[in-house]
Formats: structure tokens, sequence, C-alpha cells
């Protein structure tokens, strides 16, 4: 007899680990029913679809197909569509087809629209235009397939609009029908087909609409949609805001044929605050800055950076003498520096001695030079025979000698034949006349400086042309002396186009500009005269960078003709607001809106409640910066973070 078996008592420690793994397994299978996926991160928190549209999340959104197309496409018809300041998401589908298929279904074609045609003869209807050109237009599309000139393909486009209410879907929805309609290209909602429409507008290549169109290549062509107005480099600084599709406008002006920029505008349409956002950022890259002040709208900038501020005027002690010479590296640059300087020289007095002048002969215009022949002779002798009672003659070893001021050519022609002193009567004011002093001693500046702004609003209005013509003369020597990356900044440059001597030299220097690494700024808001003059033109013309802001009535006439402006873009010209116009970089150019930090703002608007303001938080914040008073730190400032 077998006896039972005895039952072994359970193991309470192989109990309590059961009961653990078990708990951890249900805690595992929890956790991961919790775990969020990527797709849990993009998606939105509801998705409701109705028969004319859909809600995705809070957004309202419909998606619509193009059904129908002109005879003729041209070249960037989407371009509108894809600048548009919408959201949009927009596809295409390209399916190409076997051109001996399209062949022999053209084939069919032509033979039943030639039918249609004798039929109609026949019967003594009116012809029908109609089918003779879809006759024309099948045959060229044979010839051209069967030489292989053309493909054939199946092409859909399908776009989804977006808008945050019903309200703002419709008005959209009207805004792109009409938009494509002008072109007589037809769209139409995907009716009951939302779902699909979605599926076949997000990035997974799914054509669930399938509303197709035949096309050959020329007219698949003018669809490509790459063709927003863009203007961004990889290096270089930010000029603003590309309106067209609201994108950076970063730009190296030295990457161009030539570094030079001209800017026009209207007083008040933010000309300075453009010109002087550009020298800020550009500073902040290693370039420096020369700037001629007219009217004092540079000092609080200068000032900020730790800039040298000269300022020129009957009664300031700065001096800077025409006569001084270059000290150039380059032999042949040295061989030829008096040389250039002479006829430098040579416009100069022209100018001081009353420029160039214009006289009625004949009820005609007639420019009169401020010297006669002999008079010139005359002149070029003393000035030759000054600088060698100095020692200075062609030999660029004696260069470096102490040059001579316009005292000693005063004396030069005052002893010597001819109309020597007559014209030294008329040079009498700048040596011990009226503007005696400050451009007839030996210069006392030697700046060493990245920003250099020359203030010339104390000079009397005679004196200006002068003033400017001889800052130009120091900063061209200067540059051609140290070759570094600069830019020339000329405020008011209608002022030297009223005197042909300054207005040749002035465009000498922006023709010569790009060999010495220098980039001449010329801003003007006198269009019509900077325009009607000859060396204007010349200097806008070599000057591959331009700045259209908001200009008058008057002027938009002008500048429409220089530069080929759309009819478009003449309309808005007088019309965009403050900070608002067209930027010019070689052949591109866009519609662009100025944008500066607070940083910046603060220290180059001109807009008095904004600098009243600005003066007033500081003078109720002095003292919070741990620097030397007026100077500002950009690396930190402008750009928080940035080195």
């Amino acid at each position: 007899m077998l006896g039972k078996k005895k039952q072994q008592p359970l193991d309470p420690i192989a109990i309590a680990q059961a009961q653990r793994a078990r708990e951890e397994m249900e805690v595992q299978a929890a956790f991961q029913k919790g775990i969020t996926a990527l797709r849990d991160f993009i998606a939105p928190s509801s998705l409701e679809f109705s028969s004319t549209h859909f809600q995705l999340g809070t957004r309202y959104a419909r998606t619509y197909y193009v059904y129908g197309y002109p005879r003729q496409l041209y070249t960037g018809w989407l371009s509108s569509m894809v600048n548009l300041d919408e959201v949009i998401d927009m596809s295409m589908y390209i399916y190409p087809v076997e051109s001996q298929v399209v062949l022999e279904n053209l084939k069919k074609k032509v033979t039943q629209l030639e039918a249609g045609i004798q039929i109609d003869g026949e019967k003594g209807r009116v012809r029908d235009p109609g089918k003779q050109a879809a006759i024309l237009d099948a045959e060229e599309m044979r010839d051209k397939l069967q030489v292989g000139e053309e493909r054939f393909f199946r092409f859909g486009l399908y776009f989804t609009i977006y808008g945050g209410s019903m309200e703002e879907l419709e008005y959209v929805s009207h805004k792109v029908e009409s938009m494509l309609g002008q072109q007589l290209v037809y769209s139409k909602p995907a009716s009951s087909q939302q779902e699909q429409g979605l599926n076949s507008t997000v990035p997974q290549l799914v054509d669930q609409l399938q509303i197709r169109r035949n096309m050959s290549t020329g007219a698949l062509s003018t669809s490509f949609p790459f063709t927003s107005a863009d203007l961004t480099q990889d290096n270089g600084i930010l000029y603003g805001i590309n309106m067209h599709n609201s994108g950076l406008v970063i730009f190296d002006r030295f990457s161009l044929e030539n570094g030079n920029s001209v800017v026009f505008a209207k007083s008040g349409a933010g000309k300075s605050f453009t010109v002087k956002l550009e020298a800020l950022r550009s500073m902040m890259f290693g370039t420096e800055i020369f700037i001629i002040d007219p009217e004092n709208e540079y000092q609080r900038m200068c000032e900020a950076v730790g800039g040298a501020y000269v300022r020129l005027s009957l009664n300031s002690a700065t001096r800077i003498n025409p006569f001084d010479l270059p000290k150039v590296v380059d032999s042949e640059e040295a061989d030829n520096a008096l040389r250039s300087n002479l006829i430098t020289l040579h416009g100069l007095l022209r100018l001081m001695m009353g420029g160039a002048q214009t006289q009625m002969q004949g009820g005609q215009g007639v420019t009169m030079p401020a010297l006669a022949p002999s008079e010139e002779a005359d002149l070029d002798a003393a000035l030759i025979a000054t600088y060698a009672k100095a020692g200075i003659t062609n030999d660029p070893l004696t260069h470096t000698g102490t040059p001579p001021a316009i005292i000693d050519l005063y004396d030069t022609l005052l002893h010597m034949g001819g109309t020597g002193p007559q014209l030294a009567q008329r040079l009498r004011k700048y040596t011990t006349g009226t503007f005696a002093g400050i451009f007839s001693q030996q210069s006392n500046i030697d700046i060493n400086n990245p920003l250099v702004v020359f203030n010339l609003r104390d000079l009397e209005d005679e004196l200006r042309p002068v003033a400017m013509y001889i800052v130009l003369n120091y900063i061209w020597n200067k540059t051609k002396s140290d070759q570094k990356k600069r830019i020339l900044i000329v405020d008011e440059a209608w002022q030297l186009m009223k005197y042909e001597d300054s207005a040749n030299f002035l465009f000498s220097l922006a023709k010569r500009a790009r060999k010495y690494n220098l980039g001449i700024t010329t801003i003007t808001q006198d269009v019509e005269d900077f325009m009607g003059s000859r060396m204007g033109r010349a200097i806008v013309a070599n000057a591959s960078m331009q700045f259209l802001l908001k200009q008058s009535p008057s002027a938009v006439d002008v500048l429409t003709d220089v530069f080929k402006l759309t009819s478009e873009e003449q309309k808005r010209l007088s019309q965009f607001p403050v900070g608002q116009g067209l930027f010019f970089a070689g052949q591109n150019h866009v519609h662009i809106q100025v944008v500066a930090s607070p940083t910046e703002t603060s220290l180059i608007t001109t807009n008095p409640d904004q600098v009243r303001d600005i003066n007033a938080a500081a003078a109720g914040q002095a003292g919070d910066f741990n620097q030397p008073q007026g100077t500002i730190d950009l690396s930190n400032r402008l750009y928080p973070g940035s080195v």
C-alpha cells in the first residue's frame, strides 16, 4: 500500500521574490504605456474633418487642387503665391509618361479635330478657332516629341491654406483664388476630400487626390517653385528683413564688383539711420569707417563706440593741409604721388577761386571754367615751384619732408609774372583773410581709430564744399598709405555735385576705391540735382549697391528712369513707411525693412522724441556701466552672448 506524498511547505522567500517580480513587470508595463513617442510631440491635439475644411487643433485649414490652366504659362507664375505672406503647404506631383503613348493619343486627337472641322464645313457652320488652335498645338507637340526635344508629364498641384478662424480662412481663400484666377489658373476646394487633400500636401509623397493635367517639359518648367526673391549670404552683416518672404537680408558689400553704395531718400525717411546701422555692424567685423558729417548727426554714435570726432570750423584748433602727400609703400604709387596730388590741388584751387559757373549764352546754359587757360598754366607752374622750394620733387625720397601750405603757394604766385598776382589775390581770403587758418597751415591731426567722423556743421556754406573736398583728399591719402577694409560715408553729397571739380573728384574716388579695398557710401536727399549732374549719374552707375527709401513724388520719375523700376515699385516708392525701401545688390533687389536692436536704436536715432527719452534715461542711469563715460562695449551690448 502506497502512502500519500507529503506536501513540502512553500518557501516564504521565493513567494516574496515572485511577488516582487510580478509587481516590477506591472510597473514596467505601465511605464511603457506612458512613454511619449516623437509623433506625440508633433501631432495636433485634435483633427476634425468636414466637407469644405478641417480643423487642426485650434487652426482651420482647407485643401485646394488646381484643375485649369491657360493656353500659355509664363516662367515664375507661382512666385506671387510662393511669396505670399500667408501659411501655405504646397505639393507638386509629377508623373512621366512614355512618349510613344502620347504620340499615339495625339494622332487620334488630331484626327478627331480635323474630322470635326470638316463636318462643320460641310454643314456650313462658322469656323471654330478653338479647334484650329488645338490642332496647331497638337501638331507642334508631336514634332517636338518625335525628335526628343520635349517629354510629356502628368502634373498635379495641391495646396493647403491655414487661418486662425473661419473668417480668416475665408479671407485667405479668396485672396489665393483671386491671385491664381488673375493668371487664368483655376482652383477648387477638395470638397468631401479634405482628409485626402491633407494627406496629399503633407510631406509623405502620397497623392490621394489624383487630379492631374498633361504638361510638356517647357510648360512644367514654368512651375518651378523656388522663385522667392532672396538676398542672403553666408557672411556679411544684417541689413534688414526681406518683406517678400520675411527672410533675413545678410550681405557683404565687398563681395560685389565694388564696395560702393548710394542711398536716396527724402528727409525723415531713415537714410541716416540705415547708414549708421550699417557702419555700426560693419565695425564689429573689423571694417574701419570714415564719415563726412555736415549736420552733426553722427556725434552720439561716435562717442558711444569710442571713435574720433573731428570738428572743423574757423574757430577750432584742427588743421588739415591739402598739400600733404600720402606715405605710400607701392613703388609705382610713390613715383606718381606728387603728380597725383598736383592734379587734386588743381581741382581744389579752382573750387576755392569760385568753381566752374554756368552762364546763359544764346538762350542756353554754358559752363564757364573758373580759370582761363593762361591762369591754369601759371597755377601749375606755381604749384611745382612751391613744392620745389620745400625740397619736394618727383623723387619719392624727397616726399618725407615737410610739405608746403597754401600760404607758400600764395607767396609764389604773388612774386611770379603773368597772372600770378591776380591768382594770389583770389586766394588771399584763405591765407590772411576771413577763411585763414583752417586749411592754410600744417596738419595737426594723425588719426588712428576704427571710426572717424569729420563734422562740418559749423563751417560757413561757402566753405563747406572746399572742406568736403579737402577731407576727401585727406581720407584718400590715408587709404592709399595704409590699405585696410574701409567704408567712407559722404552725407549730403549733393553739396559736392553743385561744383564740377568736386563732383569729378568724388567720381574719381568712386572709380578707384575698389583697388584700395575702400567702399564709398554716397547719401543725398536732393535726388533731382544729384541725378541731373553727369557725374552724379556716373557715381550711381559705378555703385554696385543702392538703397531707395521713401521719395518725394517729383523724385520718383527720375529714379524710375535710372533704375528701370516696375510700375508697382514706382507706386510704392513714394508710399514706403519710415525704414522701408528697395535694396539693390548687383542684379538682385528686394523690398527691405531696416531693423535695429534697442541698443543700436539708442545710439543712432535722430528722432527728437527718442533722443529726448534716451538722454533722460541716460541721466537717470549714470554710473551703471563699469567703463569710460560715453563708450559702450559693442560685442556684448548689441548682440548679447556674442564675442
